[in-house]
């Protein structure tokens, strides 16, 4: 069986996300996003890892699912680049 490698992202404050997984990265301080937000929580899709932070980022994922984050998401982009440089080109 052929898996798929599963890269994991560090989102601050002990909490991961696969990286291959994020469609987007915003500010949660917009009226779309904080409507998606809005719609995730109502369909039980929303994932707030916080940790009781103020809320920074949004990361929407493809499967539908929202994931909070106290990081930046400048910083949460970055360290996206810098993981998919670091990947080989064939996988």
């Amino acid at each position: 069986m052929d898996r798929m490698k599963v890269e994991l992202l560090h989102i601050g404050f002990s909490g991961v996300v696969a990286a291959n997984r994020i469609l987007a990265v915003a500010s949660p301080s917009s009226a779309p996003i904080k409507r998606l937000i809005r719609t995730a929580n109502e369909r039980g899709l929303i994932v707030n890892m916080t940790h009781g932070r103020k809320t920074k980022s949004a990361i929407i994922l493809d499967s539908g699912h929202v994931v909070l984050a106290a990081l930046q998401p400048e910083t949460i982009a970055s360290r996206l680049h810098q993981q998919r440089e670091k990947m080989p080109k064939d996988a």
